[in-house]
């Protein structure tokens, strides 16, 4: 007896799966779970609001004829909907009357997301119907693991990323949350892992989407009150790329509803992976549930590359665009353009514009007259490197010691200073700053701003210091 109510749904799904498509079967039957059946009542577990809302849309005709065959004339059918934290946990479970000519009484409705009913599921990127087939992945082909240069840099990024595509949702990295500053390939990685994913496993859906698309998205939802079409659209994907998540700082609801979809995929095995300009302990204007949850898988941050890996870089797009070129102009420009990936690869671009254009060869002199103009013209952002330079020649020390474990008083002071500026005068976040000035943690570099902060409106003289390396970086 204990088993009968899982006989009776299974005897239920049998006719079901003879009547509808298979992909429809397997999207919104497979994922229930029967639970109990008490005087002719049977209780059945779904995973949102919005499924229960699209089965009595869709399907209660054959739901209602399946279970009145088993459980006779007075059926009735019991949804427990249930979520991560019990988010839309219906306690007591609701009833929905059978009868598909009266309209659908509900009892103990849970709370759920504000969303209209609709008899069609709309896909965000203009996309008829729901198949999971017709979903463009949105990638760009050139961003793939073969045009991604690996170095130090941003080696553990890469591992982890390829480990992904190899088998998305089952390893320990859900969500891998990829950080760093604007250039540095975190993009291009995330679009490389759907790339190799959608090529080992074709039939999974992969999405790639960036953050202000995403918050557009919905706003055209709640506009046009299909919200529970946007939510079911996102919940079918596979393997979720959100580029750029710290667009939706502030964006309380954006941040609500993409909670959801977390969850939803998370639990489900679905792939999640993120990328922003900070870490997720740097973030702002996050809620602390978002935040904690991207802390369950891996964060791996892409650093600035090093000259090594610069090269690498250019010799890359140089073969790849078929152009030949002599390594001492090659080492020239990895030497001088040492900011980001997508400011190395302009530099190149702007030397062979010139040398077509001007029907010149590609020439070192060529090449040191564009790196100098470009430097020149071009905003200079300032490294973390750069900034430790500054502050130990100005207290006339060398420079590798600011990064020793030292506790001189000198030397504690000349870091927190380079603390401070790295914070005001780079993007980087405080954990990369605090990992490449003395391998600290962020906390620490909180503490060495407030300490200069502090000190400033406190003492004339530290405060001159300030504002002469100011001057300095400025220059």
């Amino acid at each position: 007896m204990i088993e009968s109510h899982k006989q009776i749904w299974a005897n239920c799904l049998r006719v079901i799966k003879d009547n509808v498509p298979p992909i429809s079967y397997r999207t919104w039957f497979e994922p229930i779970v029967p639970l109990k059946v008490e005087n002719s009542i049977l209780t059945i577990q779904v995973p949102s609001p919005f499924f229960y809302e699209y089965l009595e849309e869709q399907y209660i005709e054959i739901l209602s004829k399946t279970l009145r065959k088993e459980l006779g004339g007075t059926a009735k059918l019991e949804y427990s909907v249930v979520m991560e934290n019990n988010v839309y946990a219906s306690n007591p479970p609701f009833t929905v009357k059978l009868p598909t000519n009266d309209r659908k009484e509900l009892k103990n409705k849970p709370l759920s997301l504000p969303m209209e009913e609709k008899k069609s599921i709309k896909n965000p990127f203009i996309i008829p119907g729901i198949q999971k087939l017709h979903v463009d992945p949105q990638l760009n082909p050139s961003k793939n693991f073969n045009n991604f240069v690996e170095g130090e840099c941003n080696q553990l990024a890469r591992s982890a990323g390829f480990a992904v595509a190899s088998n998305p949702g089952k390893t320990a990295f859900n969500p891998l949350f990829l950080y760093s500053s604007s250039g540095l390939g975190k993009s291009h990685l995330a679009q490389a892992i759907g790339i190799e994913a959608k090529e080992r496993f074709p039939e999974k859906v992969v999405l790639y989407v960036d953050g202000i698309k995403f918050q557009t998205q919905f706003v055209e939802a709640i506009i046009n009150n299909n919200t529970n079409d946007f939510v079911h659209f996102y919940q079918m994907i596979d393997i979720l790329i959100i580029d750029d998540i710290h667009h939706l700082s502030g964006k309380e609801k954006t941040q609500d509803i993409f909670f959801h979809i977390f969850n939803h995929l998370h639990q489900n095995n679905k792939q999640l992976i993120i990328t922003s300009d900070m870490a997720p302990v740097d973030l702002h204007g996050f809620e602390q549930r978002l935040l904690s949850r991207f802390k369950w898988g891996l964060s791996a941050d892409l650093q600035i590359p090093d000259f090594e890996t610069r090269v690498s870089i250019l010799k890359k797009k140089i073969y790849n665009d078929g152009i030949s070129l002599d390594d001492d102009i090659i080492e020239y420009i990895a030497s001088h353009i040492n900011t980001n990936i997508r400011e190395l690869e302009g530099a190149f671009i702007s030397l062979l514009a010139q040398s077509t254009l001007n029907k010149k060869d590609i020439t070192i002199d060529l090449a040191k007259k564009m790196i100098d103009r470009l430097v020149k013209n071009t905003k200079r952002e300032i490294s973390i490197d750069y900034i430790q330079k500054v502050v130990c020649d100005y207290f006339n020390m060398p420079s590798d010691i600011i990064t020793s474990r030292t506790r001189k008083r000198e030397i504690v002071q000349a870091r927190q200073i380079a603390m401070y500026f790295a914070k005001g005068f780079t993007k980087s976040s405080l954990a990369t700053i605090g990992s490449q000035i003395g391998g600290k943690d962020h906390a620490t570099v909180l503490h060495a701003c407030k300490t200069v902060n502090n000190l400033i409106e406190t003492d004339k003289r530290f405060k001159g210091y300030i504002s002469d390396i100011e001057k300095k970086l400025k220059i």
